[in-house]
């Protein structure tokens, strides 16, 4: 958010008159809904390589061994061995580097990260591992390298490690970069050692490696085990009001076996087991064989960073489905879990509020203390399954696949936890059959909340702008908990469906007595390594760039409001509507601040004059502006144009008498304004 501009405004004269045919009116005394504090969020899910070579600080690949195949990541030299006995009983494979047999021989391995390792001038990295050497002591030369250097050496950090135990322990040393590279690598040595008999010789001392860990220095919140800094900063500027994770289909699994489960997710980082990440092999025309989930960002971690930057914590838990899309036929045995045989995921539902709110005396609240947060989290919210979904007469005819799974969840968690807000689904789609099932059954159901999702293209967002203005109002309350304009032929970060967006969520607001939550997706994507998008944030390995989508979010959710204003125009909704010259419009009042905040989108190609007749306020004031508008439909940001298209401050005068205020304005084509000023 740059430089304050002025906004194209025409001043009305004393006696008050429109510019224009877009009348507006807005009343500023009728307070309506309250907005909920989590009606803007941001939703985590581990694809485009979210966690592990994203957001997650570790810079190396593999660092337990643990991948199917063992040294991916890794170029073993010399005299390597991989053994599987080591001191973690979930990532039991480790390392033995040992002499190669000729003094001009080397042993040791090189870790290419993820797309490189990206390095910083003047920042710092802690190198970590858990070692042991057979014979008392050993020693490794720890380095970065850039090995395309056209300079005389490759390595352009170097420091020495000394294991000095025959037991496992855990070693750490700090290198600082000499330079900015993206695609540096990790080199280990083993390296001579003076001989304590004989110090004009050396030997080569075999030594143990498992969990070679690098991170930056300089983590969000300084934390050893912690979030690239940039990338978790960007989260805090969002202002979340609700943080859903850890996913998404990741939450199902290609098969249950790699469904996501909590409970390896907590607990010491090193023992927490490799799942196979469903993303890895969903697109064969967007494939990275290398796709794993660390769990080094696990639950306790994901609850930290809600607490972080003041969201509430949603997480998303398995109802023993596996993704439907993946197996469509949920009366094949071993693909689902049958109804009669949840108990174990019912528990770990259970057991999981109990690590986020239990007190230290409970099991699993004992764990979270023991990982250094004693005070619960106040989980206040949980959703079961994702993008589950009933079958009907039509589709196969298998009944309440999903539903019936629910309500087992359902019963067992009131009875425990009556105060926690449950979240169901209407599936993956925002209208048609399956939709059309599962909506009422939501309802009887009594769930909390249940989740929409939708990606569709400009037309869809263009035409439902009343999506929400007849839903029931006597039923759970809304979560669009995955939502996106993704363009026809033309699926990328483009402004015109940023734009889009910005027009669909005036809807949102306009009825949040029914719309509680709401969160875009997918949020992170690596430019090297990305299979889906649009996206909110995209990054390389050491830059990141914030979309027109992401500052979309931003000025809905620093610009909430506390409750609902009337708005209308010609006493309809402003929704795109039939002669309202593609405009989308909201109205809000906060009372924190005792501000009005107006938030307008011009979705057409044409300038529009604007008129806001301002009820139940007199007199002139000035209102303050946030504009988002830019020429190219097409045009996003980048990587070496992180700051190309971002909103602009500015200002415009309200003219006023003693019954009532005007704003006119001129909207330029495709923008989205913010008007905000004091009542």
């Amino acid at each position: 958010m740059k430089k304050k501009i002025l906004s194209l405004a025409v001043l009305a004269g004393t006696t008050l008159t429109a510019l224009g045919q877009n009348v507006m009116e807005v009343n500023t005394k009728k307070l309506g809904a309250p907005i909920q504090p989590t009606m803007y969020g941001i939703f985590f899910e581990d694809i485009n390589y979210a966690a592990d070579g994203g957001l997650y600080g570790e810079l190396v690949k593999n660092r337990s061994f643990e991948f199917p195949q063992h040294l991916m990541g890794w170029q073993p030299f010399g005299k390597v061995e991989l053994k599987d006995d080591g001191p973690f009983d979930r990532c039991p494979h480790y390392v033995v580097l040992s002499d190669p047999g000729h003094g001009d021989r080397r042993t040791g391995l090189v870790n290419e990260g993820y797309f490189g390792i990206g390095v910083k001038q003047g920042e710092q990295y802690r190198f970590s591992v858990w070692a042991k050497a057979p014979q008392g002591s050993a020693s490794l030369r720890v380095q970065l390298i850039d090995e395309s250097s056209m300079d005389e050496r490759q390595e352009f950090v170097e420091e020495r490690l000394d294991i000095t135990s025959q037991d496992w322990k855990k070693y750490t040393v700090v290198l600082t970069s000499p330079k900015t590279l993206k695609h540096a690598k990790l080199r280990l040595f083993l390296a001579n050692q003076p001989s304590a008999l004989s110090p004009q010789s050396s030997i080569l001392s075999p030594v143990c490696l498992e969990h070679i860990s690098l991170f930056p220095v300089n983590t969000y919140k300084q934390r050893e085990n912690g979030m690239r800094r940039d990338l978790a900063q960007a989260l805090e500027d969002l202002h979340p009001g609700i943080f859903r994770f850890p996913g998404g289909c990741i939450v199902e699994g290609t098969d249950l076996q790699t469904r996501y489960q909590w409970k390896n997710s907590v607990g010491p980082v090193e023992n927490r087991p490799l799942n196979q990440n469903r993303w890895e092999h969903t697109f064969d025309f967007r494939y990275f064989p290398d796709y794993y989930q660390s769990y080094g960002l696990g639950f306790f971690e994901f609850f930290q960073l809600s607490e972080d930057i003041g969201a509430e914590p949603l997480p998303v838990i398995s109802c023993g489905l596996a993704c439907q899309f993946q197996n469509t036929d949920p009366t094949k045995p071993g693909v689902h879990v049958p109804v009669d045989d949840l108990d174990s995921y019912i528990q770990d539902a259970l057991d999981l509020v109990e690590f986020a709110n239990g007190d230290v005396t409970t099991k699993w609240g004992k764990v979270r203390a023991d990982m250094g947060h004693p005070a619960p989290f106040n989980l206040k919210f949980l959703a079961v399954g994702n993008e589950q979904w009933d079958y009907d007469e039509a589709h196969g005819g298998y009944g309440p696949v999903f539903t019936e799974r629910l309500k087992k969840f359902s019963d067992a968690l009131r009875k425990k936890y009556p105060d926690l807000k449950l979240i169901g689904t209407t599936g993956p789609n925002s209208e048609g059959w399956d939709f059309d099932l599962l909506q009422p059954r939501m309802k009887e159901l009594k769930v909390d909340l249940y989740d929409e999702h939708y990606y569709r293209d400009e037309q869809w967002f263009l035409t439902h702008g009343l999506r929400y203005d007849t839903y029931d109002r006597k039923g759970p309350k809304v979560f669009a908990g995955e939502y996106a304009c993704h363009g026809k032929g033309k699926k990328w970060n483009h402004y015109e469906a940023a734009i889009l967006e910005a027009g669909h969520m005036t809807g949102f607001e306009r009825n949040a007595d029914i719309v509680h939550m709401t969160t875009p997706a997918p949020l992170f994507a690596h430019v090297d390594g990305w299979q889906w998008r649009p996206d909110q944030i995209w990054y390389d390995q050491t830059e990141m760039f914030r979309t027109v989508s992401y500052y979309v979010q931003q000025m809905y959710a620093t610009n909430r409001g506390t409750h609902v204003l009337p708005l209308t125009m010609d006493k309809k909704p402003v929704a795109n509507q039939e002669g309202q010259n593609g405009l989308f419009a909201s109205a809000a009042f906060d009372g924190t601040t005792g501000e009005v905040i107006i938030k307008v989108v011009n979705t057409s190609r044409h300038l529009q004059p604007v008129t806001l007749n301002l009820s139940g306020m007199q007199g002139d004031r000035i209102a303050e502006t946030l504009t988002l508008s830019h020429d190219g439909m097409d045009d996003e940001n980048s990587i070496s144009r992180p700051e190309f298209i971002t909103p602009q401050q500015g200002e415009t005068v309200i003219k006023g008498d003693k019954k009532f205020s005007v704003l006119n304005d001129e909207l330029p084509p495709m923008t989205f304004r913010i008007y905000r000023f004091k009542k």
